[in-house]
């Protein structure tokens, strides 16, 4: 079954707020970059990565049920934080937002009867809730690191690990 304009384009605007997330992530690991942080850096690479990943699971799946994709021009990101626990607060904050508008999905595909799309929906569900996970044991380590160095240092370390 071919999928609806209706969720086409909400699933268009989805690819859109996937790679807007991409974007933020290479804006974050700009600035750890300036700020010499580089294994947040590496990690927040992988992020916006993961999140281009995502935006084409969608492209591909709009395309496979006889969709039509119409990209949007993306928001400029922000580009300057504070400390390394602004940005990862920041990037928590950001995949709340994210699992609402998954949320959203859901809710549209099942109120338009579309099974397809809500079981492919499942998937970003599922992956949701590992990036919430993710980004929120990232804040809560660096609240507990509070402002010692060294603990800030073996946290990049260890997220420079990340493959």
């Amino acid at each position: 079954m071919k999928i609806s304009k209706t969720m086409a384009s909400t699933i268009n605007k989805q690819i859109s707020a996937e790679l807007s997330s991409a974007y933020l992530y290479l804006s974050m690991s700009a600035w750890f970059e300036r700020e010499n942080w580089r294994g947040c850096a590496h990690w927040m690479v992988k992020q916006a990565n993961e999140e281009i990943a995502h935006a084409m699971k969608f492209f591909h799946f709009v395309v496979s049920r006889g969709g039509i994709v119409e990209l949007e021009a993306l928001p400029k990101p922000k580009s300057a934080w504070v400390t390394p626990k602004d940005v990862f607060t920041d990037a928590y904050e950001h995949e709340l937002e994210v699992t609402k508008l998954i949320n959203i999905l859901v809710s549209k595909a099942r109120k338009n009867e579309d099974t397809a799309t809500e079981l492919f929906l499942t998937w970003y569900v599922d992956e949701q809730v590992e990036e919430e996970d993710n980004t929120l044991e990232i804040v809560t380590t660096l609240e507990k690191v509070g402002d010692s160095k060294n603990g800030l240092v073996m946290l990049d370390r260890g997220l420079g690990k990340r493959e």
